[in-house]
């Protein structure tokens, strides 16, 4: 049995990453969601066809969630042999989170002008997985620090 009330925190770095990037999703797809119903609602009082691809932007922020899962789990071992890793649990998790924060925001733009015009379906795509990119990054590079860690 372990006295340290610190030991009783040994997962915080795990749960810190997951929670921080899942919220970011939830938030981004709170956002991107809203606008594909506003852009679906207007199409639909114009009797104009409605597109599904709106889908796709309101779905977009949900990958941070799974980047998060995959750092956590690159961590488990680390943790596992007695290095906890609240900073870098912490810190990934905001920056995946926000990345999906504002990949929300960027689909709820997109929504709102592929409704409204039907067209460039393809540029806005791109721009959302720009945004997306910066949560790859946070992933690739704390895998990258937690390798060094593990050698």
């Amino acid at each position: 049995m372990e006295a340290s009330g610190v030991v009783q925190f040994k997962d915080l770095g795990l749960a810190a990453v997951l929670v921080f990037a899942a919220i970011g999703s939830a938030i981004g797809t709170g956002i991107a969601g809203m606008a594909a119903i506003g852009a679906w609602k207007k199409a639909f009082m114009q009797n104009k066809a409605a597109s599904f691809l709106l889908v796709a932007f309101a779905g977009a922020p949900l990958t941070q969630t799974i980047y998060g899962m995959v750092v956590m789990n690159s961590m488990t071992d680390l943790v596992i042999k007695g290095v906890y890793l609240w900073s870098i649990g912490i810190f990934c998790g905001i920056g995946i989170g926000f990345s999906a924060v504002m990949q929300g925001k960027a689909a709820a733009v997109a929504c709102d002008a592929l409704g409204e015009t039907g067209k460039g379906f393809g540029n806005y795509i791109a721009v959302i997985g720009i945004v997306e990119t910066v949560a790859l990054f946070v992933m690739a590079f704390s895998m990258m620090l937690l390798g060094k860690l593990a050698a």
